[in-house]
């Protein structure tokens, strides 16, 4: 008994250990948002500031167009999010339970695409979208990301731990398969359906490569990529940075731990089937 104690409690360490780890830099973050700048390059580091001020934040939304990259992040994450929650659950029902020829093949096709890396794709999307003009454009931001593999993926897997006695029923009701797929599998399927939200909407929130590459001016940033204009060649804003950081930071923290439990739960039963 006294042995499962001290292996608890060192398990307990190990995690507290590794929460500090991930945490530290975050909190470090936050201190030098609040420092005024007189105290940021102090040594020793102080995590609790001296001197707390709001500047920083105030100075974000007064002197750079914060606004501006608010509305574009938002608008491209919700557009991404909603599509891939749609065309992803649309695409793993197809694959989970509709029969087609070379469905095997299509659907090996695409887990074989994720061998690629995504750094390599960047110069053929930036041809295909400059050919139509895209560059510079919500359209360029925005239509690469509307559809993702790994979404389909998890989908189709959650399909699939669905009884089949669900589909044939209501099959024998009459019901079109897109009936099926609407009125049966998407109500049953808000675990998988949070998961694919939440990693698509991080996912996209956070997006910088593509952003800063089809993005020309200022009016077209994301946030990310607003905020990294801040850091130049011979200085470096870091409070003001930083103060921009952790609001980007806000939305996803918040996402997350509101639905935390469907992402769990989507993650989980992903991998089973039925």
């Amino acid at each position: 008994m006294r042995r499962l104690k001290i292996q608890k409690l060192f398990f307990y360490l190990i995690l507290f250990g590794m929460t500090i780890i991930y945490l530290g830099p975050f909190l470090f973050s936050v201190s030098i948002s609040f420092n005024a700048d007189k105290d940021v390059l102090t040594w020793p580091i102080k995590l609790i500031p001296e001197e707390w001020t709001l500047a920083h934040y105030q100075s974000v939304w007064r002197d750079l167009p914060f606004g501006q990259w608010l509305v574009n992040s938002v608008l491209i994450t919700s557009i991404q999010t909603v599509s891939n929650v749609f065309f992803s659950a649309l695409a793993g029902f197809a694959f989970a339970r509709l029969r087609f020829p070379g469905k095997n093949i299509i659907f090996s096709m695409l887990l074989a695409s994720l061998m690629i890396p995504g750094i390599i794709l960047l110069v053929p999307k930036f041809i295909v979208l400059n050919e139509f003009r895209l560059i510079n454009t919500y359209g360029g931001l925005i239509l690469p990301g509307l559809v993702s593999v790994v979404n389909i993926f998890l989908m189709k897997q959650f399909f699939e731990t669905i009884p089949k006695d669900l589909e044939e029923a209501a099959l024998i009701d009459g019901c079109s398969y897109f009936r099926i797929f609407w009125q049966i599998f998407l109500p049953v399927s808000k675990p998988a359906l949070a998961a694919v939200a939440i990693y698509t909407f991080q996912g996209s929130w956070n997006e910088f490569m593509w952003p800063v590459i089809v993005s020309v001016t200022n009016d077209m940033f994301t946030l990310p990529v607003g905020m990294a204009f801040l850091k130049n060649e011979f200085s470096v804003q870091w409070p003001l940075l930083m103060a921009g950081t952790i609001l980007i930071s806000l939305p996803t923290i918040a996402i997350f731990l509101i639905f935390q439990r469907y992402f769990v739960q989507g993650v989980a039963s992903a991998g089973l089937k039925e």
